[in-house]
């Protein structure tokens, strides 16, 4: 088996393990905070320890790669959220006005 069976490249900007929706960069992101494989688990507990090593090793394999796709993962979420103040959802208009009511 190759290390790359182990995931979904969807896009260049979306690479899922594979049987999951979860995103490599869920995984990266525990690991490089310093969390062991099996505290990884813990927190994914439908993903296999295989699996999670499977996703560390094509980091380690591939660093510069994947570290550029983790910060533009980064960089398109920051987007996502900076544009969310700019145009509010109306769940989020309503949880505002709570918000300002509450501190008033």
């Amino acid at each position: 088996m190759q290390l790359e069976d182990y995931f979904l490249f969807i896009s260049e900007d979306d690479i899922r393990i594979k049987g999951h929706r979860i995103g490599i960069d869920n995984v990266l992101f525990y690991f490089l905070e310093g969390y062991t494989p099996e505290e990884i688990k813990a927190i994914y507990p439908d993903l296999s320890l295989e699996k999670i090593y499977a996703t560390i090793t094509y980091y380690l394999h591939n660093k510069s790669k994947i570290e550029n796709y983790l910060l533009r993962l980064r960089n398109w979420q920051e987007a996502r959220y900076q544009e969310s103040f700019k145009n509010p959802s109306p769940q989020r208009e309503k949880m505002m006005k709570i918000k300002q009511q509450r501190q008033n």
